[in-house]
């Protein structure tokens, strides 16, 4: 399971031969000696939704009152899936050495024939996250409540609508596809409609359970490539592996 990566976009600007380094070279290192030396085994890839780069913002949102929304008859409105191009966009630094790791891992599978699996991950969370400012949304606000930080909201009005993950059902997932593993196959997961939260929903969700208002500013600018609404269409996971289900929904993570 090759979780290891640099997951800063803002940072990745900063020194990008390192990032593509870490990400993508780190990668095919990984990818060749599997091939060399335990090519009957099982090659898990945690990827990102940031492979799409910014093409989700390019989608016909409506603008409630607590988050960016879709038209229910819209085509990605379930979520969306592995469908969409990842070409002709902004991805960010970051998300460039994302999607070369990406076309790696299924290329290995694909050209060689060897068994791998690509994760494309939106907010992945869990009880040991190390959330910082600019990653590890959820992890990071509940870390300012208790800490009584500020927190700074980038953009969007604070409407930016992300699925979250749990690492028990994301673990799950990786389980079932290791029991049955297919060749180079790219899944989109996350939360899903079942577990996703705009920024001022988890203001609003922590302040209720804290019992006391969150200090927080708005900085209007948002960061470069980020992503206005994301939530996955894990159908495709889902059809392949029929006995996952979710157990940990946004409440109880």
């Amino acid at each position: 399971m090759h979780t290891a990566a640099q997951p800063s976009h803002d940072w990745a600007a900063q020194a990008p031969i390192v990032d593509f380094t870490v990400n993508a070279n780190g990668t095919l290192i990984l990818l060749e000696n599997f091939r060399k030396y335990c090519p009957q085994s099982v090659f898990i890839f945690v990827s990102t939704n940031k492979v799409y780069g910014d093409s989700p913002n390019r989608l016909a949102f409506k603008e409630l009152k607590t988050r960016y929304e879709l038209p229910l008859r819209h085509r990605y409105y379930k979520g969306i899936d592995e469908t969409m191009s990842i070409d002709n966009c902004l991805h960010s630094l970051f998300g460039a050495s994302k999607v070369a790791a990406d076309i790696l891992t299924q290329e290995y599978g694909k050209y060689f024939g060897l068994k791998t699996g690509i994760f494309r991950g939106g907010c992945l969370t869990g009880p040991v996250h190390s959330g910082a400012e600019l990653h590890g949304f959820l992890s990071y606000l509940v870390k300012c409540c208790i800490l009584k930080r500020k927190y700074k909201i980038f953009g969007y009005k604070g409407k930016q609508v992300r699925d979250n993950i749990h690492s028990y059902d994301l673990v799950n997932a990786f389980y079932l596809f290791f029991k049955q593993p297919r060749n180079g196959e790219a899944y989109n997961i996350g939360g899903s409609r079942f577990a996703n939260i705009s920024i001022i929903e988890a203001i609003q969700m922590c302040q209720d359970l804290f019992g006391e208002n969150l200090d927080y500013e708005y900085v209007p600018q948002n960061r470069i490539g980020d992503h206005i609404w994301w939530i996955s269409d894990v159908t495709k996971f889902k059809e392949q592996y029929p006995k996952w289900q979710y157990k940990y929904d946004i409440e109880s993570t």
